[in-house]
Protein backbone atom coordinates (compact mmCIF):
# COMPACT_ATOMS: atom_id res chain seq x y z
CA UNK A 1 0.00 0.00 0.00
CA UNK A 2 3.01 2.33 0.48
CA UNK A 3 3.32 2.63 -3.30
CA UNK A 4 -0.17 4.12 -3.55
CA UNK A 5 -0.80 7.86 -3.54
CA UNK A 6 -2.28 9.54 -0.48
CA UNK A 7 -5.62 9.84 -2.29
CA UNK A 8 -5.58 6.13 -3.13
CA UNK A 9 -4.74 5.23 0.47
CA UNK A 10 -7.60 7.41 1.67
CA UNK A 11 -9.97 5.53 -0.62
CA UNK A 12 -8.61 2.15 0.52
CA UNK A 13 -9.21 3.14 4.15
CA UNK A 14 -12.75 4.24 3.28
CA UNK A 15 -13.39 0.95 1.48
CA UNK A 16 -12.12 -1.08 4.43
CA UNK A 17 -9.33 -2.63 2.35
CA UNK A 18 -6.82 -1.77 5.07
CA UNK A 19 -6.89 -0.24 8.54
CA UNK A 20 -4.94 2.79 9.64
CA UNK A 21 -3.05 0.66 12.16
CA UNK A 22 -1.96 -1.73 9.38
CA UNK A 23 -0.97 1.13 7.10
CA UNK A 24 0.95 2.87 9.88
CA UNK A 25 2.76 -0.35 10.84
CA UNK A 26 3.79 -0.77 7.21
CA UNK A 27 5.38 2.67 7.14
CA UNK A 28 7.05 2.23 10.53
CA UNK A 29 8.57 -1.03 9.31
CA UNK A 30 9.91 0.67 6.20
CA UNK A 31 11.38 3.50 8.25
CA UNK A 32 13.23 1.01 10.46
CA UNK A 33 14.71 -0.79 7.45
CA UNK A 34 15.35 2.04 5.02
CA UNK A 35 15.85 5.34 6.80
CA UNK A 36 19.37 4.37 7.81
CA UNK A 37 20.23 4.87 4.12
CA UNK A 38 18.59 8.31 3.81
CA UNK A 39 18.53 9.96 7.26
CA UNK A 40 15.08 11.48 6.61
CA UNK A 41 13.86 11.43 10.20
CA UNK A 42 15.22 13.09 13.32
CA UNK A 43 12.53 11.57 15.55
CA UNK A 44 10.21 8.64 14.88
CA UNK A 45 7.11 8.71 17.10
CA UNK A 46 6.15 5.04 16.85
CA UNK A 47 4.02 4.75 20.00
CA UNK A 48 2.15 7.98 19.29
CA UNK A 49 1.63 7.00 15.65
CA UNK A 50 0.05 3.65 16.55
CA UNK A 51 -2.13 5.33 19.18
CA UNK A 52 -3.33 7.92 16.65
CA UNK A 53 -3.89 5.19 14.03
CA UNK A 54 -6.08 3.21 16.44
CA UNK A 55 -8.05 6.36 17.21
CA UNK A 56 -8.45 7.00 13.47
CA UNK A 57 -9.84 3.49 12.95
CA UNK A 58 -12.35 4.12 15.73
CA UNK A 59 -13.40 7.41 14.14
CA UNK A 60 -13.88 5.68 10.82
CA UNK A 61 -15.95 2.93 12.42
CA UNK A 62 -18.15 5.64 13.94
CA UNK A 63 -18.64 7.32 10.58
CA UNK A 64 -16.59 10.39 11.54
CA UNK A 65 -13.72 10.06 9.08
CA UNK A 66 -12.47 12.66 6.63
CA UNK A 67 -10.08 12.41 3.70
CA UNK A 68 -6.96 12.43 5.88
CA UNK A 69 -8.23 10.30 8.76
CA UNK A 70 -5.72 7.52 9.34
CA UNK A 71 -3.19 8.76 6.76
CA UNK A 72 0.45 8.54 8.00
CA UNK A 73 2.29 11.86 7.57
CA UNK A 74 5.66 13.32 8.53
CA UNK A 75 6.32 16.83 9.87
CA UNK A 76 9.39 18.97 9.33
CA UNK A 77 11.12 19.34 12.68
CA UNK A 78 10.37 23.04 13.15
CA UNK A 79 6.63 22.56 13.65
CA UNK A 80 6.00 22.54 17.40
CA UNK A 81 4.35 19.28 18.45
CA UNK A 82 3.23 19.09 22.06
CA UNK A 83 5.26 16.63 24.09
CA UNK A 84 7.55 15.77 21.18
CA UNK A 85 11.05 17.10 20.50
CA UNK A 86 11.20 20.04 18.09
CA UNK A 87 14.89 20.43 17.26
CA UNK A 88 14.96 22.58 14.09
CA UNK A 89 17.90 20.42 13.06
CA UNK A 90 20.06 22.21 15.62
CA UNK A 91 22.14 21.35 18.65
CA UNK A 92 20.62 24.49 20.16
CA UNK A 93 17.20 22.80 20.44
CA UNK A 94 18.29 19.18 20.70
CA UNK A 95 16.61 18.90 24.11
CA UNK A 96 13.57 21.11 23.43
CA UNK A 97 10.18 19.46 23.99
CA UNK A 98 7.45 21.70 22.63
CA UNK A 99 4.82 22.59 25.27
CA UNK A 100 2.13 23.38 22.68
CA UNK A 101 0.94 22.37 19.21
CA UNK A 102 1.41 24.43 16.05
CA UNK A 103 -1.76 25.41 14.21
CA UNK A 104 -0.84 23.33 11.16
CA UNK A 105 -0.11 20.13 13.07
CA UNK A 106 -3.22 20.71 15.19
CA UNK A 107 -5.27 20.88 12.00
CA UNK A 108 -3.89 17.52 10.91
CA UNK A 109 -4.48 16.09 14.36
CA UNK A 110 -8.08 17.29 14.25
CA UNK A 111 -8.46 15.67 10.82
CA UNK A 112 -7.33 12.33 12.27
CA UNK A 113 -3.98 12.13 10.48
CA UNK A 114 -1.18 10.03 11.96
CA UNK A 115 2.22 11.55 12.80
CA UNK A 116 5.03 9.13 11.93
CA UNK A 117 7.73 11.49 13.16
CA UNK A 118 9.70 14.69 12.62
CA UNK A 119 11.89 15.06 9.54
CA UNK A 120 15.47 16.19 9.13
CA UNK A 121 16.19 19.70 7.88
CA UNK A 122 18.89 22.31 7.43
CA UNK A 123 19.55 23.92 10.80
CA UNK A 124 16.82 26.49 11.51
CA UNK A 125 15.81 26.09 7.83
CA UNK A 126 19.01 27.82 6.70
CA UNK A 127 20.38 25.95 3.72
CA UNK A 128 19.75 24.65 0.23
CA UNK A 129 21.11 21.13 0.54
CA UNK A 130 20.22 19.74 3.99
CA UNK A 131 23.92 19.55 4.78
CA UNK A 132 23.79 22.02 7.68
CA UNK A 133 21.70 19.77 9.96
CA UNK A 134 23.16 18.86 13.36
CA UNK A 135 21.82 15.35 12.68
CA UNK A 136 23.70 14.82 9.43
CA UNK A 137 22.96 15.20 5.76
CA UNK A 138 19.80 13.81 4.15
CA UNK A 139 20.62 11.64 1.14
CA UNK A 140 18.62 11.69 -2.06
CA UNK A 141 16.70 8.41 -2.48
CA UNK A 142 17.34 8.50 -6.24
CA UNK A 143 21.10 8.69 -5.74
CA UNK A 144 22.50 8.60 -2.23
CA UNK A 145 25.65 10.44 -3.34
CA UNK A 146 23.45 13.48 -4.11
CA UNK A 147 21.81 16.04 -1.86
CA UNK A 148 18.07 15.84 -1.24
CA UNK A 149 17.76 19.64 -1.30
CA UNK A 150 16.94 21.99 1.49
CA UNK A 151 15.84 23.06 3.85
CA UNK A 152 12.89 20.61 3.79
CA UNK A 153 15.12 17.79 2.53
CA UNK A 154 13.95 15.22 5.05
CA UNK A 155 10.30 15.82 4.16
CA UNK A 156 11.00 15.53 0.42
CA UNK A 157 13.19 12.45 0.75
CA UNK A 158 10.76 10.56 2.99
CA UNK A 159 7.95 11.05 0.48
CA UNK A 160 10.19 10.04 -2.44
CA UNK A 161 11.37 6.91 -0.59
CA UNK A 162 7.77 6.08 0.37
CA UNK A 163 8.51 6.48 4.09
CA UNK A 164 5.39 8.64 4.52
CA UNK A 165 2.24 9.18 2.49
CA UNK A 166 2.85 12.93 2.62
CA UNK A 167 4.86 15.46 4.57
CA UNK A 168 4.82 19.12 5.49
CA UNK A 169 7.65 21.53 4.95
CA UNK A 170 8.32 25.24 5.05
CA UNK A 171 9.52 27.50 2.27
CA UNK A 172 11.43 30.71 3.00
CA UNK A 173 13.29 30.99 -0.29
CA UNK A 174 12.48 27.74 -2.08
CA UNK A 175 12.74 25.19 0.72
CA UNK A 176 9.67 23.21 -0.41
CA UNK A 177 10.03 23.59 -4.19
CA UNK A 178 13.76 22.95 -4.51
CA UNK A 179 13.91 19.66 -2.52
CA UNK A 180 10.64 18.55 -4.14
CA UNK A 181 12.32 19.11 -7.51
CA UNK A 182 15.49 17.26 -6.53
CA UNK A 183 13.56 14.30 -5.09
CA UNK A 184 10.96 13.96 -7.84
CA UNK A 185 7.82 14.76 -5.83
CA UNK A 186 5.13 17.46 -5.78
CA UNK A 187 5.35 20.38 -3.36
CA UNK A 188 3.54 23.69 -3.07
CA UNK A 189 4.37 26.90 -1.24
CA UNK A 190 1.09 28.77 -0.70
CA UNK A 191 0.64 32.53 -0.79
CA UNK A 192 2.21 34.23 2.22
CA UNK A 193 -0.47 34.36 4.91
CA UNK A 194 -2.56 31.51 3.48
CA UNK A 195 -1.32 29.02 6.13
CA UNK A 196 -0.78 29.93 9.77
CA UNK A 197 2.79 30.30 11.00
CA UNK A 198 1.78 29.92 14.65
CA UNK A 199 3.96 27.27 16.25
CA UNK A 200 6.52 27.24 13.45
CA UNK A 201 9.96 28.20 14.75
CA UNK A 202 10.72 31.33 12.73
CA UNK A 203 13.65 31.86 10.40
CA UNK A 204 12.56 34.95 8.42
CA UNK A 205 9.09 36.00 9.49
CA UNK A 206 8.11 37.95 6.37
CA UNK A 207 9.09 35.05 4.09
CA UNK A 208 8.34 31.75 5.89
CA UNK A 209 5.32 29.79 4.69
CA UNK A 210 4.28 26.17 5.32
CA UNK A 211 3.03 23.85 2.61
CA UNK A 212 2.38 20.21 1.68
CA UNK A 213 4.74 17.77 -0.03
CA UNK A 214 3.37 14.61 -1.60
CA UNK A 215 3.46 12.39 -4.68
CA UNK A 216 0.75 14.19 -6.61
CA UNK A 217 -1.06 17.49 -6.98
CA UNK A 218 -4.26 15.76 -5.84
CA UNK A 219 -2.52 14.66 -2.64
CA UNK A 220 -1.18 18.18 -2.08
CA UNK A 221 -4.68 19.61 -2.60
CA UNK A 222 -6.11 17.26 0.05
CA UNK A 223 -3.41 18.31 2.50
CA UNK A 224 -3.75 22.02 1.73
CA UNK A 225 -7.50 21.80 2.35
CA UNK A 226 -6.60 20.89 5.93
CA UNK A 227 -3.66 23.28 6.37
CA UNK A 228 -5.03 26.54 4.96
CA UNK A 229 -7.13 29.07 6.82
CA UNK A 230 -7.14 32.13 9.03
CA UNK A 231 -5.64 31.95 12.51
CA UNK A 232 -6.13 34.80 14.99
CA UNK A 233 -2.91 33.75 16.76
CA UNK A 234 -0.85 34.60 13.66
CA UNK A 235 -0.76 38.33 12.95
CA UNK A 236 0.34 37.66 9.36
CA UNK A 237 -2.49 35.22 8.53
CA UNK A 238 -4.96 36.43 5.92
CA UNK A 239 -8.69 36.25 6.74
CA UNK A 240 -9.82 34.95 3.36
CA UNK A 241 -12.19 32.10 2.49
CA UNK A 242 -10.41 28.83 1.69
CA UNK A 243 -11.76 27.06 -1.40
CA UNK A 244 -11.92 23.30 -1.82
CA UNK A 245 -8.69 22.79 -3.72
CA UNK A 246 -9.84 19.42 -5.05
CA UNK A 247 -12.98 20.87 -6.67
CA UNK A 248 -11.22 22.41 -9.68
CA UNK A 249 -8.44 19.87 -10.23
CA UNK A 250 -9.96 18.58 -13.46
CA UNK A 251 -10.83 21.95 -15.02
CA UNK A 252 -9.76 22.38 -18.64
CA UNK A 253 -6.54 24.21 -19.46
CA UNK A 254 -7.94 25.54 -22.74
CA UNK A 255 -7.10 29.23 -22.99
CA UNK A 256 -4.50 29.17 -20.20
CA UNK A 257 -1.61 31.52 -20.94
CA UNK A 258 1.78 30.43 -19.67
CA UNK A 259 4.55 32.98 -19.26
CA UNK A 260 8.19 31.92 -19.68
CA UNK A 261 10.58 34.51 -18.20
CA UNK A 262 13.48 35.07 -20.55
CA UNK A 263 15.69 35.67 -17.49
CA UNK A 264 15.19 32.03 -16.45
CA UNK A 265 16.54 30.53 -19.68
CA UNK A 266 20.07 31.88 -19.84
CA UNK A 267 23.57 30.42 -19.83
CA UNK A 268 23.30 29.72 -16.11
CA UNK A 269 20.65 27.02 -16.65
CA UNK A 270 21.91 23.46 -17.13
CA UNK A 271 20.96 22.25 -20.62
CA UNK A 272 19.61 18.97 -19.21
CA UNK A 273 17.21 20.86 -16.93
CA UNK A 274 16.20 23.25 -19.71
CA UNK A 275 15.38 20.29 -21.99
CA UNK A 276 13.00 18.74 -19.44
CA UNK A 277 11.31 22.08 -18.76
CA UNK A 278 10.80 22.71 -22.47
CA UNK A 279 9.33 19.25 -22.99
CA UNK A 280 6.91 19.80 -20.10
CA UNK A 281 5.81 23.16 -21.52
CA UNK A 282 5.23 21.47 -24.89
CA UNK A 283 2.95 18.99 -23.13
CA UNK A 284 0.95 21.90 -21.74
CA UNK A 285 0.51 23.24 -25.25
CA UNK A 286 -1.04 19.89 -26.20
CA UNK A 287 -3.47 20.39 -23.28
CA UNK A 288 -4.68 23.66 -24.77
CA UNK A 289 -2.42 26.25 -23.14
CA UNK A 290 -0.63 29.00 -25.02
CA UNK A 291 2.93 30.07 -24.26
CA UNK A 292 4.55 33.48 -24.46
CA UNK A 293 7.83 35.00 -23.41
CA UNK A 294 7.72 37.48 -20.53
CA UNK A 295 10.30 39.43 -18.58
CA UNK A 296 11.15 39.66 -14.88
CA UNK A 297 13.93 42.26 -15.19
CA UNK A 298 14.83 42.45 -11.50
CA UNK A 299 15.05 38.71 -10.91
CA UNK A 300 18.85 38.81 -10.86
CA UNK A 301 18.65 41.08 -7.79
CA UNK A 302 16.64 38.56 -5.77
CA UNK A 303 19.66 36.77 -4.29
CA UNK A 304 21.22 40.02 -3.06
CA UNK A 305 17.92 41.26 -1.61
CA UNK A 306 17.02 37.94 -0.02
CA UNK A 307 20.41 37.46 1.63
CA UNK A 308 20.05 40.82 3.34
CA UNK A 309 16.39 40.57 4.38
CA UNK A 310 16.33 36.93 5.50
CA UNK A 311 19.52 37.08 7.63
CA UNK A 312 18.35 40.37 9.17
CA UNK A 313 15.09 38.75 10.28
CA UNK A 314 16.97 35.63 11.40
CA UNK A 315 19.31 37.74 13.51
CA UNK A 316 16.28 39.10 15.35
CA UNK A 317 14.35 35.82 15.59
CA UNK A 318 17.29 33.77 16.85
CA UNK A 319 18.30 36.27 19.52
CA UNK A 320 16.01 34.41 21.93
CA UNK A 321 18.33 31.40 21.91
CA UNK A 322 20.80 32.66 24.47
CA UNK A 323 21.28 29.80 26.94
CA UNK A 324 19.00 31.40 29.53
CA UNK A 325 15.39 30.47 28.87
CA UNK A 326 15.42 27.21 26.93
CA UNK A 327 17.59 25.21 24.57
CA UNK A 328 21.31 24.51 24.79
CA UNK A 329 23.35 26.01 27.61
CA UNK A 330 27.14 25.83 27.85
CA UNK A 331 28.80 24.11 30.82
CA UNK A 332 30.15 26.11 33.75
CA UNK A 333 29.88 29.68 32.42
CA UNK A 334 32.12 32.19 34.15
CA UNK A 335 29.57 34.99 33.97
CA UNK A 336 26.52 36.10 32.03
CA UNK A 337 28.53 37.33 29.05
CA UNK A 338 30.39 34.01 28.86
CA UNK A 339 27.04 32.18 29.08
CA UNK A 340 25.67 34.09 26.09
CA UNK A 341 28.81 33.78 23.98
CA UNK A 342 29.56 30.12 24.51
CA UNK A 343 25.96 28.92 24.46
CA UNK A 344 25.38 30.55 21.08
CA UNK A 345 28.77 29.69 19.58
CA UNK A 346 28.52 26.06 20.70
CA UNK A 347 24.79 25.65 20.01
CA UNK A 348 24.62 27.09 16.49
CA UNK A 349 26.24 25.61 13.39
CA UNK A 350 28.45 27.48 10.94
CA UNK A 351 25.75 28.44 8.42
CA UNK A 352 23.43 29.79 11.12
CA UNK A 353 26.24 31.83 12.66
CA UNK A 354 27.16 33.17 9.21
CA UNK A 355 23.62 34.40 8.59
CA UNK A 356 23.25 35.89 12.07
CA UNK A 357 26.44 37.88 11.54
CA UNK A 358 25.32 39.11 8.12
CA UNK A 359 21.89 40.04 9.46
CA UNK A 360 23.22 41.83 12.52
CA UNK A 361 25.61 43.82 10.33
CA UNK A 362 22.82 44.81 7.93
CA UNK A 363 20.68 46.06 10.82
CA UNK A 364 23.46 47.93 12.59
CA UNK A 365 23.66 51.72 12.82
CA UNK A 366 25.12 53.19 9.66
CA UNK A 367 24.28 50.19 7.49
CA UNK A 368 20.52 49.83 7.97
CA UNK A 369 19.67 52.36 5.23
CA UNK A 370 22.45 51.21 2.92
CA UNK A 371 21.53 47.53 3.03
CA UNK A 372 18.23 46.61 4.69
CA UNK A 373 16.11 49.51 3.41
CA UNK A 374 17.58 49.20 -0.07
CA UNK A 375 16.88 45.46 -0.09
CA UNK A 376 13.25 46.14 0.84
CA UNK A 377 12.96 48.60 -2.05
CA UNK A 378 14.31 45.97 -4.42
CA UNK A 379 11.78 43.54 -2.97
CA UNK A 380 8.98 45.87 -4.06
CA UNK A 381 10.45 46.09 -7.57
CA UNK A 382 10.52 42.30 -7.78
CA UNK A 383 6.89 42.12 -6.67
CA UNK A 384 5.91 44.73 -9.25
CA UNK A 385 7.69 42.71 -11.97
CA UNK A 386 5.45 39.74 -11.21
CA UNK A 387 2.29 41.84 -11.10
CA UNK A 388 3.15 43.33 -14.48
CA UNK A 389 3.91 39.90 -15.90
CA UNK A 390 0.55 38.58 -14.76
CA UNK A 391 -1.13 41.21 -16.93
CA UNK A 392 0.17 39.17 -19.88
CA UNK A 393 -0.22 35.61 -18.58
CA UNK A 394 -2.15 33.46 -16.10
CA UNK A 395 0.75 31.52 -14.65
CA UNK A 396 4.54 31.52 -14.93
CA UNK A 397 6.67 28.44 -15.51
CA UNK A 398 10.37 27.71 -15.29
CA UNK A 399 13.00 25.68 -13.43
CA UNK A 400 13.28 25.39 -9.66
CA UNK A 401 17.06 25.11 -9.66
CA UNK A 402 19.74 25.72 -12.29
CA UNK A 403 21.04 22.13 -12.04
CA UNK A 404 19.85 18.71 -10.91
CA UNK A 405 20.76 17.73 -7.35
CA UNK A 406 24.50 18.19 -6.90
CA UNK A 407 26.82 15.83 -5.04
CA UNK A 408 26.99 15.86 -1.25
CA UNK A 409 29.89 18.07 -0.19
CA UNK A 410 30.27 19.70 -3.59
CA UNK A 411 29.39 23.24 -2.49
CA UNK A 412 29.98 23.15 1.28
CA UNK A 413 33.14 25.26 1.03
CA UNK A 414 31.58 27.85 -1.26
CA UNK A 415 28.54 29.53 0.37
CA UNK A 416 28.04 31.89 -2.59
CA UNK A 417 27.76 28.98 -5.04
CA UNK A 418 25.26 27.39 -2.66
CA UNK A 419 23.21 30.60 -2.51
CA UNK A 420 23.16 30.86 -6.32
CA UNK A 421 21.25 27.57 -6.50
CA UNK A 422 18.20 29.50 -5.24
CA UNK A 423 18.13 32.01 -8.11
CA UNK A 424 14.74 30.85 -9.48
CA UNK A 425 12.85 30.44 -6.22
CA UNK A 426 13.78 33.39 -3.97
CA UNK A 427 11.83 36.02 -5.88
CA UNK A 428 8.55 34.13 -5.34
CA UNK A 429 8.95 34.44 -1.57
CA UNK A 430 10.01 38.07 -1.79
CA UNK A 431 6.77 38.76 -3.69
CA UNK A 432 4.64 36.58 -1.37
CA UNK A 433 3.32 34.54 -4.31
CA UNK A 434 2.31 30.86 -4.42
CA UNK A 435 4.67 28.50 -6.24
CA UNK A 436 4.97 24.78 -6.67
CA UNK A 437 7.18 22.09 -8.14
CA UNK A 438 6.10 19.00 -10.06
CA UNK A 439 8.37 16.25 -11.45
CA UNK A 440 8.87 16.40 -15.23
CA UNK A 441 11.82 14.13 -15.96
CA UNK A 442 15.38 13.21 -15.11
CA UNK A 443 18.92 14.35 -15.77
CA UNK A 444 21.30 11.39 -15.37
CA UNK A 445 18.88 9.63 -12.98
CA UNK A 446 18.43 12.74 -10.86
CA UNK A 447 14.92 14.25 -10.93
CA UNK A 448 14.04 17.58 -12.51
CA UNK A 449 11.04 19.62 -11.38
CA UNK A 450 8.99 22.28 -13.16
CA UNK A 451 8.23 25.40 -11.14
CA UNK A 452 4.73 26.85 -11.53
CA UNK A 453 4.11 30.35 -10.11
CA UNK A 454 0.69 31.90 -9.68
CA UNK A 455 -0.95 35.14 -8.62
CA UNK A 456 -1.70 35.77 -4.96
CA UNK A 457 -4.17 33.20 -3.55
CA UNK A 458 -4.28 31.33 -6.88
CA UNK A 459 -3.26 27.97 -5.40
CA UNK A 460 -6.32 26.29 -6.92
CA UNK A 461 -5.15 27.21 -10.43
CA UNK A 462 -1.64 25.93 -9.72
CA UNK A 463 -2.95 22.62 -8.43
CA UNK A 464 -5.31 22.32 -11.41
CA UNK A 465 -2.44 23.04 -13.80
CA UNK A 466 -0.24 20.45 -12.11
CA UNK A 467 -2.98 17.82 -11.88
CA UNK A 468 -3.89 17.99 -15.56
CA UNK A 469 -0.23 17.46 -16.47
CA UNK A 470 -0.07 14.49 -14.12
CA UNK A 471 -3.15 13.02 -15.79
CA UNK A 472 -1.20 12.60 -19.04
CA UNK A 473 2.29 11.84 -17.67
CA UNK A 474 3.68 9.44 -15.08
CA UNK A 475 6.77 11.20 -13.72
CA UNK A 476 4.97 11.68 -10.38
CA UNK A 477 4.43 7.92 -10.02
CA UNK A 478 8.05 6.91 -10.49
CA UNK A 479 9.87 5.80 -7.35
CA UNK A 480 13.54 5.16 -6.54
CA UNK A 481 14.57 1.51 -6.88
CA UNK A 482 15.29 1.35 -3.16
CA UNK A 483 11.64 2.19 -2.40
CA UNK A 484 10.71 -1.37 -3.37
CA UNK A 485 13.18 -3.14 -1.06
CA UNK A 486 10.48 -4.35 1.33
Amino acid sequence: MYDKTLAEQSQALANGDISSVELTQSYLGRIKQLDQHYNCYISVTEDLALKQAAAADTRRANGEAGALTGIPLAYKDLFCTKGVRTSCGSKMLDNFIAPYESTVTQHFQDAGAVMLGKTNMDEFAMGSSNESSYYGVVKNPWDTTAIAGGSSGGSAACVAARLAAGAIGTDTGGSIRQPASHCGITGIKPTYGRVSRYGIVAYASSLDQAGPMAQTAEDAALMLNTMAGFDHRDSTAIDKTVPDYTATLNDSLEGLTIGLPKEYFTAGLDNRVARQIQQAVAEYEKLGATVKEISLPNNELSIAAYYVIAPAEASSNLSRFDGVRFGYRCDNPENLEDLYKRSRSEGFGEEVKRRILVGTYALSAGYYDAYYIKAQKIRRLIRDDFLNAFKECDIIMGPNAPTPAFNIGEKCDDPVAMYLSDIYTLSVNLAGLPGMSIPVGFADNRPVGLQIIGQHFDEARLLNTAHRFQQVTDWHLKAPATAALI
